[in-house]
């Protein structure tokens, strides 16, 4: 991970002149989705490199230590043997960013990894995922417990209520607690962006969580009726370019929910080195929160190392 965003004092000045321009939004997030992607050797390599940003999650209710198990070591072997020798890559080490679970998997995630000898990072959603309607006292106590079971990232849940009525402050102070709970683990905040009415607001979230030290802003759980966008993520990262300017300090962006195909990760490639530039481009200041998107990437690779399609059973699961 790069150097942890500090935070800064809340800044209601900045939070309340602040404007999005809906029109202006949309016209740029076109303009990205329009972008003539990469192809062939090239295309390889992006998506490569959005493999290497996943945060491979599993946040179903069915979860098991086994599935975690077996998550945790596709996790670690992400491509098969013979494609990372076809591409050159089998020496790189090349894995996922993390494993994504519930607070209650971590313990299962954690002795899995360590027992391959692995330091990849293990993330667990916290805070009353993913609603964030529970008491504060078992929010806070969500996050100590999932930091103290070995999860080194935490990703909290805003209260969407807050946001919507405008009380900045409470927010502040809330992801600000949130902060100092999770100690050394890095905090992404998930601001629910389907949930916030209008771009306005999400850009205020937005700035709100950086302000409070947030790591990594992140757009969805997954949960919402409407999750990852590219419009909602240009506003994002223009708050996190604005932040950055102004205070010298970077944070990471995450998008997540519905994320499943090749073609959608490298156009989120692409907004990210537009909006942001090339020292966004690696998985310590981007990640893309998905469950399935490692398959389709994989599926991607083998076409083309082999000009062919592989059969569902061809391919190893996750």
């Amino acid at each position: 991970m790069c150097a942890r965003n500090p935070g800064t004092g809340l800044d209601l000045e900045w939070v309340s002149r602040a404007r999005v321009n809906t029109q202006a939004v949309l016209r740029r997030a076109q303009q990205i989705q329009s972008t003539r992607l990469p192809r062939g050797q090239w295309q390889a390599a992006w998506l490569l490199k959005s493999l290497s940003c996943i945060d491979l999650t599993t946040l179903s209710g069915d979860d098991t230590s086994s599935n975690v198990h077996r998550l945790c070591l596709k996790s670690l072997q992400p491509l098969r043997a013979d494609l990372l020798q076809e591409l050159h890559m089998e020496h790189t080490g090349l894995t996922v960013a993390a494993v994504c679970v519930y607070p209650s998997r971590v313990c299962d995630a954690v002795k899995t990894l360590r027992a391959a000898n692995s330091d990849l990072p293990v993330a667990s959603v916290a805070t009353g995922f993913p609603a964030g309607q529970t008491p504060l006292s078992t929010r806070l106590e969500e996050v100590r417990a999932a930091v103290a079971d070995g999860a080194s990232e935490i990703d909290i849940v805003i209260n969407r209520t807050l946001a919507l009525n405008g009380d900045w402050e409470a927010l502040f102070q809330e992801v600000l607690q949130f902060r100092q709970a999770c100690g050394d683990a890095h905090m992404k905040s998930i601001l629910a962006v389907g949930e916030l009415g209008n771009f306005t607001t999400v850009y205020r979230a937005s700035l709100v969580c950086m302000m409070a030290g947030s790591d990594f802003i992140k757009t969805s759980t997954g949960k919402e009726s409407v999750n990852a966008t590219i419009p909602v993520a240009v506003v994002m990262s223009r708050a996190i370019r604005d932040y950055y300017i102004t205070t010298g300090h970077k944070v990471g962006f995450k998008p997540a929910g519905g994320i499943r195909t090749a073609q959608e990760a490298l156009v989120w490639l692409v907004l990210v080195k537009e909006e942001l530039g090339c020292d966004w481009l690696n998985p310590e200041l981007f990640r893309i929160g998905a469950s399935s998107l490692l398959a389709d990437i994989e599926r991607q690779i083998y076409h083309h190392v082999t000009g062919q399609y592989a059969a569902f059973y061809e391919l190893p699961l996750a």
